[in-house]
């Protein structure tokens, strides 16, 4: 493999990450050409899966595109544990039954980012259910409680006087020895996740083993632009949501996160992104999402109902002319240029047959270029121009 290829997948990684530890230790595994192990596990807590979860999924889809070997990790031994990160009390663990239901959810859920033919799903029962008594005891001899008791969320419960169990301390030390078992080169996690990732770095150097590269990726801000996006929150974008509910949700993001989506979801320049209108733009990030995970077609038609629900809403208020009492052919309907004449969207018909030419005209949502059309009997919405409205009954 060339530098120049190295070059370009080390950008690609580094896209909107938080840190990556450590940068000159992923050159060198880059640079070896062969097929690097990336590793990132998901404890099977919930069986939902939102935007938030796809930041972590989309940075795995980048390796499996570089040619690397992605393994999905469902933490079902780990996860009836439960994860101690930023808790502030001790959890409650899920039942196997649990476990195995939320398991079998995301199992279906996560190959609508990544590809299926290039992950290799692990469980990590497979060895942390058969270890012994004794391998449990030589695996806590490899860290030392004071190491442990360095992450924030242990020392501000000991300082606290709250309790923290055992098993709890084992929790990092289990999902480090998964990256052991596995001989991962590369782990993928949350910022939040930065000392359980780090501690496989810790165990596969006292195994014998190469230290891993630590990526962590942000956590994403929910709709509301300021909290982390979580279902319990309500600012969740669901990836099994309707078509219509992730298109709307979309578009409720303000151009701020709009722009940090398109960074931490898709692969799209950014520079192209900020070039365009943010409405354009933000139109486009929708479609393009309801599209990874419902299609092409389900994303152009919840992008046609999204434009025909903004239509009906500025309609809400337009004038209501009724033309119905007007002079006309009842078989051929009225002119469109004598409608919007007489309902004052235009003093002048020579304009408005101009802009019917240019394409400023619509009827009921649709484009009219001919001069010449007429409107049937009822209601009918017309544009002229960007804001010039009105609901004509004919």
């Amino acid at each position: 493999m060339s530098a120049v290829d190295v070059q370009r997948q080390l950008e690609l990684i580094a896209r909107g990450t938080v840190d990556i530890i450590q940068p000159n230790e992923l050159e060198e595994k880059l640079k070896s050409g062969r097929p690097l192990r990336i590793k990132a596990g998901f404890d099977p807590t919930a069986p939902d899966l939102h935007l938030g979860h796809v930041v972590l999924l989309q940075k795995m889809r980048v390796f499996q595109d570089l040619g690397h070997q992605v393994i999905f990790l469902i933490g079902d031994f780990t996860g009836m544990i439960g994860d101690p990160s930023g808790v502030s009390e001790t959890r409650k663990p899920l039942t196997r039954e649990q476990v195995a239901a939320n398991a079998e959810t995301y199992r279906r859920q996560v190959f609508k980012v990544l590809d299926q033919e290039r992950t290799e799903i692990r469980f990590n029962s497979e060895w942390l259910g058969a270890m012994s008594t004794l391998e449990f005891a030589e695996l806590g001899a490899k860290q030392t409680v004071a190491r442990v008791l360095e992450r924030d969320d242990f020392r501000k419960r000991f300082a606290e006087g709250k309790d923290i169990s055992v098993l709890e301390f084992y929790y990092p030390l289990m999902q480090g020895y998964d990256s052991v078992h596995l001989k991962a080169d590369v782990e993928l996690g949350g910022a939040d996740q930065k000392f359980n990732l780090l501690m496989g770095r810790t165990l596969q150097r006292r195994y014998g083993q190469e230290s891993q590269v630590v990526i962590t990726v942000p956590l994403l801000e929910g709709t509301d632009g300021v909290r982390k996006m979580s279902k319990s929150l309500g600012n969740y974008i669901g990836i099994e949501e309707p078509p219509d509910d992730i298109f709307g949700k979309t578009m409720s993001i303000n151009d701020e996160m709009m722009l940090r989506y398109y960074e931490l979801l898709t692969d799209r320049p950014l520079d192209a992104v900020r070039a365009r209108h943010p409405m354009e733009a933000k139109l486009a990030l929708a479609e393009l999402l309801v599209e990874r995970f419902h299609g092409p077609d389900a994303a152009r038609e919840a992008h046609r109902r999204f434009e025909q629900r903004v239509r009906q809403r500025e309609f809400a208020d337009a004038p209501v002319v009724d033309l119905s009492r007007d002079r006309h052919d009842a078989e051929e309907g009225m002119p469109l240029v004598d409608a919007i004449h007489r309902a004052g969207l235009s003093p002048s018909k020579s304009e408005i047959r101009r802009l019917i030419r240019q394409g400023a005209v619509d009827v009921d949502d649709a484009p009219v270029t001919d001069a010449l059309a007429r409107l049937s009997k009822g209601a009918h919405r017309i544009r002229v121009g960007k804001r010039r409205l009105a609901r004509v009954i004919i």
